[in-house]
């Protein structure tokens, strides 16, 4: 069971999973705050919070799914473009990654142990 964990929620870095984590702790933090405010608190919603949970553990793993596609689609091209426009797309594709988590974040997950369980050849 050790080595399973290992090779799946292990096969993303530390810096790479903390990073996407505090970015997905963002969207938990907007999605709480307008639970808090909306009529019953947030006592009303227990299942939207641990679905923000979820998706907030989760998202780094959907992330991941999203740049390797994204990476092989679009290869090792620059574009060009107004930061504006670029800040805009990137907020909504982790938007779209930290919704979504909960679906995509398997996907991920089976590549990540796939990937740590081939044999390594030199």
């Amino acid at each position: 069971m050790n080595s399973f964990l290992a090779k799946t929620f292990g096969g993303l870095t530390t810096h790479y999973y903390v990073r996407q984590f505090l970015f997905g702790l963002v969207f938990t933090a907007m999605i709480i705050s307008v639970a808090a405010n909306g009529p019953g608190g947030i006592v009303a919603k227990p299942g939207l919070i641990i679905l923000a949970i979820v998706n907030t553990l989760l998202y780094p793993y959907s992330r991941f799914v999203y740049e390797s596609v994204v990476g092989y689609i679009m290869g090792n091209n620059i574009f060009f473009v107004n930061a504006l426009f670029m800040l805009l797309v990137k907020a909504f594709t982790m938007a779209m990654c930290w919704s979504f988590a909960i679906f995509v974040a398997p996907v991920g997950l089976a590549y990540l142990y796939w990937r740590n369980s081939r044999p390594v050849v030199e």
